[in-house]
């Protein structure tokens, strides 16, 4: 299957406004059930909205995933952030929430009821699966924007072999790739070029 053309500058679309970050972010959270949020909000923001890169996407959800809290709030707040300012990302926070807190609260009344009939237990564990597939298909789009990059790969590598090979902890792993990652990749500015002599 062949992947989508990775978008340039020169396609996004406009900026949205705040109404299209209200429902951009309301159509997120709704689109995932069980998990998965990570991989809608790439297919949404980037990939039908076109508001963003995908290298823009990923350096977004990397700085949401370096602070405290769920990551897909995080994303909320920078994407509308980077927009609209506090106002903007007021109004991507309340997207991402208000309609989903709402429901949840409704549906745990009814979970509370029925939850002993194997049927729903069932049903949440094909939702889970489906959440687990998502999220794989992010991480292969993920792999495709970073395959040329051989530092990229190695730096995910280790991190990997840390979490699950080792069980090392979160933070400690941040603590360190966090810096050598931001360290590698700092922007190295070039040596000023003496301008030509002017002509008189």
């Amino acid at each position: 299957m062949a992947h989508p053309t990775p978008l340039e500058p020169e396609d996004l679309a406009p900026p949205p406004g705040l109404r299209d970050l209200f429902i951009g972010m309301l159509q997120v959270s709704l689109s995932s059930f069980g998990g998965g949020l990570s991989a809608w909000s790439q297919r949404i923001v980037v990939e039908q909205r076109r508001w963003m890169t995908n290298e823009s996407f990923l350096t977004g959800l990397t700085v949401a995933r370096l602070f405290p809290g769920p990551n897909q709030i995080n994303m909320a707040v920078y994407i509308g952030a980077q927009f609209r300012g506090l106002v903007g990302a007021a109004i991507a926070l309340a997207g991402m929430l208000l309609v989903p807190f709402t429901g949840l609260m409704l549906v745990g009344l009814l979970y509370f009821h029925f939850h002993e009939l194997p049927s729903v237990d069932r049903v949440l564990a094909g939702v889970v699966a489906a959440a687990a597939g998502m999220a794989l298909s992010m991480g292969f789009k993920i792999l495709d924007q970073y395959w040329r990059d051989p530092m990229a790969l190695v730096l995910a590598a280790a991190t990997f072999v840390a979490m699950v090979v080792f069980h090392v902890q979160l933070i400690p792993v941040v603590l360190l790739a966090g810096p050598l990652a931001m360290a590698w990749y700092w922007p190295r500015g070039t040596a000023p070029t003496t301008p030509p002599p002017r002509s008189v």
